[in-house]
Formats: C-alpha cells, structure tokens, sequence
C-alpha cells in the first residue's frame, strides 16, 4: 500500500514536468539551429542564458543576486502597470456594472466599448503623444486604455448573467442597493471580473512595453529599444527573456490571486490555467 502511495505520489509530481515536453523540443530546436546557421540576429539559448545572468541576475546575494540594471528597468514599468491597471480596474468594474444595470446605458455605450475592445489600441499611440506630450501620464493613459474595456466588458457580462433567481429572494429578503450588490451581484459576477483582469493583465504588460519604445528613458522596453539601436542584440534577447519572465510571473501571481478569491468556485477545463 505505501509503495502504491510513493508510486502515486513521484507520478503526480513529474506530471508538471511531462507537460512541458513539447517547450523542451523547441528549446532543443532553436539552441540547433541557432548553431547551425549562426547569426547576430538569432544568436543559441544557451548565450541568451548567460547574457541573462550577466545583465539582470550578477547581484550580491543579498538581494537575491538581481542586478541594479533590473531594477533600474522593472520598477518603472511595473509602477506604470500597477497604476494603470488599478485605474481600469475601478473603472472598468463601475461601468460594467452600469452598462449591466442600466438598459438606457447599456444602448447607447455598450456598441462603444465593444468598438474600442476591438480596436487594436497602438493605434492612439501617435494621438496620446500629442495630448499628453513625453511623459509619465501617456504611459499610464496607454496601459490603462488598452485594459479598461476587457474589464468593463466581462464585468457587465458577468452581471448580466446573474440568476435571476438569486435576484429574487435578495428581493424578497428587502436587501437594501449596497447589500445587494455587495453580497450578490459582486460575488456572482467575480469569476468573469477575474477573468477579465487576468486577461488584461497581459494586455497591460505589451502596452507597458510598447508605450516605453516611444516615450520614457526608463523601463524594460525602453532597455530593448537601447539595445537595439545600439546593435547589441544579444542584450536584445536578453530583455527579451526578461519580459517573459515578467509574463510569466504577473499570470502565477493573478492565478493564485484568483484562486484565493474564489475558493468557492469549482473550476475546470481551460478555468483552471
């Protein structure tokens, strides 16, 4: 019986591992051809690796071995991200559930908001820079923009699709405005919110790196583009694999965000990315 347990349990924690046999194959397939045909442009994974190290990770151990140069380029980009998405989420949440509310809003914004949700939002690159000028606030302005209306859109379809039934006995029990949207619309609505947010969280990160090649003198896409005009380009990737990183930790942290506030929720299927 204890075998079968150690036995149950090895497999469980190599399944993580076994998942990623198809990423091990490209990574085996670039460092390849990278060798094979070498170039400037496209230099092997194992040299972006060590430029990695070098560039972002040969602090004291102190502090974790992270250099200055990526504090220097993560801090200023993850203030923006944070302020800005902490504006579309106000916002964002405030008017979905007024265009949910509403019918009289709901017809005369809702085509708005899905115009602009299908707007790709680098287009108004060019129109923030002459509005707010080189500054601190297009950033924000950018970032916050492209986010807003993923939160507005899955906040107001996840109040619409609120049972109605659930309605009812709120009605039934006189809850007053706030009670009922603080224990019944908010929380049935709290998984497409979520959603919302873990989506545009991603949005959030490519705009915080597109709004830095045009107006900032710090950040990780102001560093890409000062390797790139420099030629640098193994620094390039390195910024790169950098941004990624970021990616990759900003979608665990939301993840285990959402998790914990939503342990009622029984998710499945592609929910439980």
């Amino acid at each position: 019986m204890a075998s079968t347990r150690s036995t149950a349990s090895r497999a469980g924690a190599l399944r993580p591992l076994a998942n990623l046999w198809l990423l091990g194959v490209l990574l085996v397939a670039w460092e390849v051809y990278a060798r094979a045909r070498p170039t400037i442009f496209f230099p092997p994974l194992t040299s972006i690796l060590v430029q990695f190290r070098q560039d972002w990770l040969s602090g004291p151990p102190a502090r974790a071995f992270l250099s200055d140069q990526l504090w220097t380029a993560v801090l200023p980009s993850m203030s923006r991200l944070a302020q800005a998405m902490l504006l579309a989420l106000v916002l964002g949440v405030a008017g979905g559930v007024l265009v949910a509310r509403s019918p009289i809003i709901r017809d005369m914004y809702s085509p708005m908001i899905r115009f602009w949700l299908a707007t790709p939002k680098v287009v108004l690159l060019p129109v923030a820079l002459q509005v707010f000028g080189v500054s601190e606030a297009l950033n924000i302005f950018v970032i916050f923009f492209g986010t807003v209306w993923l939160i507005m859109i899955n906040t107001a379809d996840g109040v619409g699709g609120v049972n109605a039934a659930w309605l009812r006995s709120a009605s039934s029990m006189r809850l007053s405005r706030w009670q009922l949207y603080r224990h019944v619309i908010l929380p049935a609505a709290a998984p497409q919110i979520m959603a919302g947010v873990r989506v545009s969280i991603g949005v959030g990160l490519i705009m915080v790196i597109v709004s830095e090649f045009y107006a900032t003198t710090a950040g990780v896409g102001y560093e890409v583009m000062r390797f790139q005009e420099t030629f640098s380009y193994l620094q390039m990737w390195s910024a790169f694999l950098l941004i990624a990183v970021i990616g990759l930790v900003l979608n665990l942290a939301t993840a285990l965000l959402e998790r914990r506030t939503l342990r009622w929720q029984r998710r499945t299927g592609l929910g439980a990315l």
